[in-house]
């Protein structure tokens, strides 16, 4: 299976090359097109409570395709806000993927929801990550560019929840408020995770959620009469 990522940072995507015989399993939604003799197939990966908890708690779909290729050809992705796309080969590790930052994958990789107690971010984001385990491509992405931090032993780096992408499970952190509850409010600053390496992070120049506390208040609203202000 090749790849190419095309047109970073802003508006990336992915496309996959497959030989005869080769699948890519995707998020719902995420596929852009596909060349002849490629076949897409609707289901419950995993199966149905398996894929039932990776929607409800997950933030992902609970329906996902497999593209199959009946002879050689190729499918591309993109997410659905404007944003990077980044490639990450997994061999026999575990990365955490946070919810609606998953796109596609080799189907022989394990895609499920934990609820990891204190490895959790306690804000909007939700209470459970997709763990991503096993051996072959992962394809994640982000709103904004992406960045990617490689942390040495005991090497601390503080980011802020809503601009988390993923991380490998060699990273430990925690979650904290960043400063107390008055610089919280005063601050416009929230929740961050301090990860300690070793370990790769992946995080996202722009929050989807500071974008729409900027934009919800410019929103028109409607006054009881049924006139927008």
């Amino acid at each position: 299976m090749e790849h190419e990522i095309t047109h970073r940072p802003s508006f990336a995507m992915a496309e996959v090359s497959l030989e005869e015989g080769e699948q890519v399993l995707a998020e719902s939604g995420a596929m852009v097109s596909y060349s002849e003799g490629i076949e897409m197939e609707t289901n419950a990966t995993g199966g149905f409570l398996k894929s039932i908890r990776r929607g409800l708690f997950g933030g992902e779909s609970v329906f996902q395709n497999t593209f199959t290729a009946s002879k050689p050809g190729s499918v591309t992705f993109a997410p659905p806000l404007p944003g990077d796309v980044v490639h990450h080969e997994l061999d026999g590790d575990t990365v955490y993927v946070q919810s609606g930052s998953y796109i596609a994958s080799d189907p022989a990789l394990d895609v499920d929801t934990e609820f990891g107690g204190a490895r959790t971010f306690f804000g909007s984001e939700g209470l459970f990550l997709l763990r991503i385990e096993g051996s072959g491509p992962l394809f994640m992405s982000s709103y904004g560019a992406i960045r990617e931090i490689d942390l040495a032993p005991d090497e601390t780096y503080t980011i802020d929840t809503g601009h988390i992408v993923a991380f490998e499970d060699t990273a430990d952190f925690t979650v904290r408020r960043m400063g107390g509850l008055k610089s919280t409010l005063l601050s416009g600053e929230g929740l961050v995770a301090e990860f300690t390496g070793e370990g790769r992070i992946w995080l996202q120049t722009r929050s989807q959620d500071s974008f729409l506390a900027w934009l919800v208040p410019k929103l028109p609203t409607q006054t009881p009469q049924g006139s927008t202000t």
